[in-house]
């Protein structure tokens, strides 16, 4: 992976752009003295260079009742669990993200259920794949 080189102003924009990817060229610029159009290239350069991915939202879980957040580490039962566990994980629509580790552990992922009982079903499925330890989330911090 190659990785790029940024100025003080490019590395300005992008983090106002992780606090707010809402925030106009024009706001942006206001910010950093520069025009809106010039924060516009400045942006697009770091698209292509692929500092920049994408953009997302913030959101609230529990106002749409998913009331449960867990991190789950997976410990699976054979290599040739590997190919089937990643595509259930991929469709599984509670599982969040997931990471191939070291250490210990095959996987962790995160996974969001509206409920204990919608949990437990996840966890029942995923023994078809091998183990797992769960932490549930008590409270975020930051």
């Amino acid at each position: 992976m190659t990785s790029y080189l940024i100025d003080n102003t490019d590395y300005r924009i992008l983090q106002l752009l992780i606090d707010d990817s809402t925030l106009s060229h024009k706001d942006i610029g206001a910010m950093v003295h520069l025009t809106g159009q010039a924060v516009g290239a400045r942006v697009r350069r770091m698209r292509e260079l692929g500092i920049i991915e994408g953009y997302t939202i913030r959101w609230n879980p529990l106002r749409i009742g998913q009331n449960i957040h867990a991190f789950i580490t997976v410990f699976l039962s054979s290599n040739k669990d590997h190919l089937p566990f990643q595509a259930f994980a991929k469709a599984h629509e509670s599982v969040t993200e997931l990471y191939r580790i070291s250490g210990e552990g095959c996987y962790w992922m995160r996974v969001r259920t509206v409920d204990q009982e919608a949990l437990t079903a996840f966890l029942d499925e995923l023994l078809n794949y091998g183990n797992y330890r769960i932490n549930l989330d008590m409270g975020q911090i930051k």
